[in-house]
């Protein structure tokens, strides 16, 4: 009945049964309970601190080279890149997002 209903969307029927299962002992909530193990995030403030000190040395890396020299994966490097350092790429150059007024009138009268 539920494949019927929500299609490729419904819930196997296995999982049907062990959430059945769960609720019947007594579980009143669906969200996930707390579990041991490595935490969800990889990016402690010491390789966000290795990246934050390659990156004004040379402008031109690339994510992989950044990658192999903290000795974390690609991804994790982006996300320090764009999320915790606020950069993004401008013509293969990581630079802030955000331009300083200095920056704008070198800018006015660059072009």
């Amino acid at each position: 009945m539920l494949v019927q209903v929500y299609g490729d969307n419904a819930m196997k029927k296995r999982a049907v049964y062990k959430w059945g299962k769960r609720f019947s002992e007594g579980r009143e909530s669906v969200t996930d309970e707390e579990r041991t193990g490595r935490p969800a995030t990889n990016r402690p403030e010491e390789n966000t601190a290795k990246a934050r000190q390659i990156v004004p040395e040379n402008r031109r890396l690339i994510v992989r080279c950044i990658a192999e020299q903290v000795n974390i994966d690609k991804e994790t490097v982006r996300k320090i890149l764009t999320e915790d350092l606020d950069m993004r790429n401008v013509c293969a150059k990581v630079v802030p997002k955000e331009l300083t007024e200095e920056q704008k009138q070198r800018r006015v009268f660059t072009y």
